[in-house]
């Protein structure tokens, strides 16, 4: 007799384990100083002692979380989310660069890429428009970033209506900055 309320229990305790909710499973992390050394190395060499290589690790774990092997749906490969082509052309001015999904190369070739950018950016604008424009540059592409193109009037908007003098959208001078179009 006693056989029966035991048998009960553990049927009782099964059934209570597998409607119990499960706890998910972390996911392994990387350690926190992962890859410090390879940024702040090639962020010496490329922008000099002075500049915070985090914002470039910063940068890395935007772009993949520092995975290695992560590869984007457009073919965006590497810690850094290099497309092959400009790993290419990164490597042809760096000789030492050979692998693109090698963590350190790839490190290197995003970091001598954001000098590439940097220095096309640098005469135009002020520091904190430099650093947008680079990061704004190495996600979407120079080529759009430069078109200079000033924002467009909200739909509905009813800025500069009635007033010949005064055209929307600004338009850009010769020097970088826009100004209001005039009669």
């Amino acid at each position: 007799m006693r056989a029966a309320p035991l048998s009960l229990a553990v049927l009782t305790l099964g059934a209570l384990a597998t409607l119990a909710p499960r706890t998910a499973r972390a996911q392994r992390r990387a350690p926190a100083d992962r890859y410090d050394d390879t940024f702040s190395k090639y962020s010496k060499r490329y922008f000099g002692p002075a500049f915070d290589w985090r914002i470039f690790k910063a940068q890395g774990m935007a772009e993949s979380n520092l995975d290695p092997k992560a590869r984007s749906q457009v073919g965006a490969r590497g810690v850094m989310q290099l497309m092959p082509a400009t790993f290419r052309e990164i490597a042809s001015k760096n000789p030492e660069l050979k692998r693109i999904d090698h963590p350190e190369m790839n490190i290197a070739a995003g970091i001598a890429y954001d000098r590439q950018l940097w220095t096309r950016w640098e005469g135009d604008s002020v520091l904190t428009d430099v650093r947008t424009f680079t990061f704004a540059s190495y996600n979407a592409g120079a080529a759009r970033c430069s078109t200079r193109r000033p924002p467009r009037a909200p739909r509905g908007s009813t800025r500069g209506a009635g007033r010949a003098s005064s055209r929307w959208p600004p338009r850009w001078s010769a020097g970088g900055t826009w100004r209001r179009w005039t009669t």
